[in-house]
């Protein structure tokens, strides 16, 4: 049996959890304007549902059923990059902020 020689391999299940939990410590640290409190709301949903979905997705009942909530995974994983993309955050978390961007578009 091959090894596998990519070392980013991830169990995906683990990867979106730890997605969903980042981007809370995140919205957490994020300073309380009223856009952020609401941009912050959709954006803990959105990370949220990426894990969710792709749950669901290994728990398909058909291959359409599957390809269907992957497809959702990634339309949350888009909505999560744009929300990020919204807040205003401290010159601190500026780095955390591009990290959580580029870990919801891969």
């Amino acid at each position: 049996m091959q090894e596998d020689q990519n070392p980013k391999r991830y169990d995906l299940e683990e990867r979106t959890e730890e997605f969903a939990r980042r981007v809370g410590v995140f919205v957490e640290g994020l300073p309380k304007t009223l856009s952020n409190l609401e941009y912050g709301k959709q954006l803990i949903r959105a990370s949220g549902s990426v894990g969710a979905n792709y749950i669901e997705a290994n728990e398909a009942l058909s291959k359409k059923d599957f390809v269907m909530r992957i497809k959702i995974c990634r339309k949350e994983s888009k909505e999560s990059c744009y929300w990020l993309r919204l807040v205003h955050c401290h010159e601190a978390a500026k780095n955390e902020q591009q990290a959580l961007i580029q870990e919801g578009t891969e």
